[in-house]
């Protein structure tokens, strides 16, 4: 089994609702599912669209990592995502953030997430699910990448 953490986050229709279905879709081939609070934060990259909800979840699968991210992209099929432009708004976005310890650099898939130690919305619920993992390449934990964190996007924390 694969300890991974995945980041969810959606801006469009009903946002908590779609994050929702896809941990229900998700728990075909992860176990052991924890989830994040959920938090809202401002859109980056193309930032004239509504404010995102977020969170990560942490879990095991069996899948290896080309397996996972086919298996995450069916799910946002699933839930309904619908492309609209690069860094537009999105029903449900899965990103593989970490999958164990593994450091992979493929055209299509990078793990860890490239930009993780960038984003506080991603970064902030990591932070309440496992303060102490490791980040494989900078070789800190994520309490360390939360207070090394320069750019801030969370507006506040859900209940």
């Amino acid at each position: 089994m694969y300890k991974i953490f995945l980041g969810l986050g959606s801006n469009v229709g009903d946002k908590i609702e779609n994050i929702k279905k896809a941990i229900f879709f998700l728990k075909k081939h992860i176990t052991d599912i924890q989830i994040a609070p959920f938090y809202i934060s401002k859109a980056i990259g193309y930032e004239n669209q509504e404010n995102f909800i977020n969170t990560v979840l942490k879990g095991y699968t069996v899948l290896s990592p080309l397996e996972l991210l086919d298996f995450t992209k069916s799910v946002e099929k699933k839930v309904g995502r619908v492309y609209r432009f690069h860094w537009g708004p999105r029903e449900i976005d899965i990103d593989i953030l970490f999958f164990d310890n593994l450091v992979i650099d493929m055209e299509n898939l990078k793990i860890p997430h490239p930009r993780l130690h960038e984003r506080d919305f991603v970064l902030v619920p990591l932070k309440d699910l496992d303060e102490n993992f490791i980040h494989p390449i900078f070789n800190k934990t994520v309490k360390e990448l939360n207070k090394d964190l320069k750019i801030k996007s969370i507006i506040d924390k859900l209940d």
